[in-house]
């Protein structure tokens, strides 16, 4: 078991068109990928913002490894940048999850023809490209109780001490009914400034980038849920299924041993003017020996 616990990795995935156009969250991810190869990571345990499932808990992807994994299409994608990508679905580490979300009390059921969908490849083709390591990703609760999304993350927390990657795919400021559209049909420019982002976009933004670099331990998680309360939560979120993966990473990094890590936002790009993907990191990655 690792001694040093993974950094939790929260990642604002944008627009399916940030799957083959370079940015700077794009880079950041290519750097998370360098940084956990050189560590050995056995695996990645994703919570995505397109899977949710009703009832009282959530569902796991084990498919039973890449030949079993069926990726759903991805818009706005030309051709020349689509990556075919390989995803080493894992079930045994979604066995894993299981066992550690049913501990927790936790409903919890695999699924093991999950359709992928572009929040979490997207992410993986910068982070390990042409193929993942073993992966699984969890689904949101259609219900979006934010202390049962920090209790999932929460659940799952002991993996950062197995060398396992925990990243949750949403979005900082993400309402796709306020997003300038036309940027993308008519002209597959995702990254279009036509306008300045409105001031809600920006103010909501600056509150989660407080929330989340401010914080450590339980006030994260705190920090996390009480963005929900915000006055403007609902501006910057049309919907909670974007949000709910920032809620899972503060309950995988939020625990009282969490106290005084360093929380950062290493990376930002802006896109159909008013989508804010800022990347969050929770905790630094431990030390090479040489």
């Amino acid at each position: 078991m690792a001694k040093h616990p993974t950094p939790v990795i929260l990642c604002s995935h944008g627009s399916t068109m940030m799957l083959g156009e370079d940015s700077t969250a794009g880079r950041y991810w290519e750097e998370v990928g360098k940084e956990a190869m050189k560590r050995g990571i056995k695996g990645v345990v994703f919570m995505g913002a397109h899977w949710e499932v009703g009832g009282a808990g959530v569902e796991i992807a084990s498919n039973p490894g890449k030949d079993a994994v069926v990726k759903q299409p991805v818009a706005w994608v030309t051709p020349d940048k689509y990556v075919d990508y390989e995803i080493n679905a894992s079930p045994e580490l979604a066995e894993r999850v299981q066992h550690l979300l049913e501990d927790a009390g936790i409903e919890a059921k695999l699924k093991p023809d999950l359709e992928w969908i572009h929040d979490t490849f997207l992410v993986m083709n910068w982070m390990f490209p042409k193929s993942s390591p073993p992966v699984t990703v969890i689904s949101t609760n259609a219900y979006y109780d934010p202390h049962l999304h920090v209790a999932i993350g929460a659940a799952v927390r002991p993996l950062r001490f197995e060398d396992v990657l925990i990243i949750g795919t949403g979005g900082a400021v993400h309402n796709l009914y306020r997003n300038a559209w036309t940027n993308i049909i008519l002209y597959r420019d995702n990254f279009a400034q036509t306008k300045p982002p409105q001031q809600w976009a920006l103010d909501f933004r600056n509150e989660a980038l407080d929330a989340f670099t401010k914080n450590s331990g339980p006030a994260l998680r705190r920090a996390a849920m009480r963005l929900m309360r915000h006055p403007l939560f609902r501006d910057a979120h049309g919907t909670d299924d974007h949000y709910a993966p920032c809620l899972f990473a503060a309950g995988a990094a939020g625990d009282e041993d969490d106290v005084g890590t360093k929380n950062t936002s290493p990376a930002e790009v802006w896109e159909l003017e008013q989508m804010c993907n800022t990347q969050f990191q929770f905790g630094e990655w431990a030390p090479i020996k040489a």
